[in-house]
């Protein structure tokens, strides 16, 4: 059995701590192979990556790509080239468009009759903005009490700050993770059911799959290892932490059995 966590955020996107704190968290959680997959920048990965030598935690460069397709249709870039100069434009490009989501979310809320401005959710963000960074800012002026209520009241589909994601496609994200040297991992995708397409995604090069994920239940867990092995893709695991004041899982490192950590190991860090 395999702990590791490949799967986790610092404040370079929706996080709450350092890449540092969340490398050595996942130290003191008994994490043996780690990944930081910050959404849309690598910004935070070699300040992890230094953290994980310090440990002797073996570390995979990651980032993960948001789509317009769901709000949480989600794929993870494992080992991306962090100097390719066309993926990097690729995710300062998705980064500009979520700006532009965030700015219709914040005039949205606003025109309600809210006391939000962008300044309030901007001066959160040191990097990757998104919806929690709204929350956040609803929650500093005590308009809610936490981030997950700043969500369920202003910005789920039918609340009056909801703006579909402005992400890629599915296809895009996958080839460009591709085109910068990495390996495509689907995450978390018993959050989206209803929008698996998984042939399609596989010819396009999907790779692996986040079958150890804290909510799966162990029926979809076997349901999701059987597609995997039908489509040949690897299995994964990661916690989707994003620190202790995120109101989320505050546990790192998920238990990957043999085989699946043997091969997970093989794809990933070539053991």
């Amino acid at each position: 059995m395999l702990k590791a966590d490949l799967h986790t955020h610092s404040f370079y996107s929706d996080g709450t701590s350092s890449p540092e704190e969340v490398a050595y968290e996942a130290y003191k959680a008994g994490v043996k192979v780690f990944a930081l997959a910050d959404h849309d920048t690598t910004d935070g990965v070699l300040r992890a990556q230094k953290e994980c030598e310090k440990r002797n935690i073996s570390f995979v460069p990651a980032v993960e790509i948001s789509t317009r397709e769901h709000d949480h249709l989600h794929f993870l870039g494992y080992n991306v080239d962090l100097q390719n100069e066309e993926f990097q434009h690729f995710l300062a490009t998705n980064r500009q468009n979520r700006q532009k989501r965030i700015r219709q979310i914040i005039h949205q809320i606003a025109q309600s009759g809210v006391d939000l401005t962008e300044e309030d959710v901007f001066s959160l963000a040191p990097n990757t903005l998104s919806r929690a960074h709204v929350a956040d800012a609803l929650k500093k002026k005590k308009i809610v009490p936490t981030r997950q209520e700043g969500f369920r009241k202003f910005l789920v589909p039918g609340q009056v700050g909801y703006v579909p994601s402005a992400g890629v496609s599915v296809i895009e994200a996958i080839h460009y993770i591709k085109k910068a040297g990495g390996t495509p991992v689907m995450a978390h995708p018993g959050l989206v059911q209803e929008a698996w397409n998984f042939p399609a995604w596989v010819e396009a090069g999907l790779a692996g799959l986040e079958v150890f994920y804290p909510s799966h239940s162990y029926t979809l867990k076997q349901e999701l290892l059987k597609i995997a092995r039908k489509y040949d893709l690897f299995a994964t695991g990661g916690s989707d932490y994003h620190g202790p004041h995120a109101g989320r899982i505050n546990s790192l490192g998920m238990n990957i059995p043999i085989p699946y950590s043997d091969r997970l190991l093989r794809k990933l860090l070539n053991r």
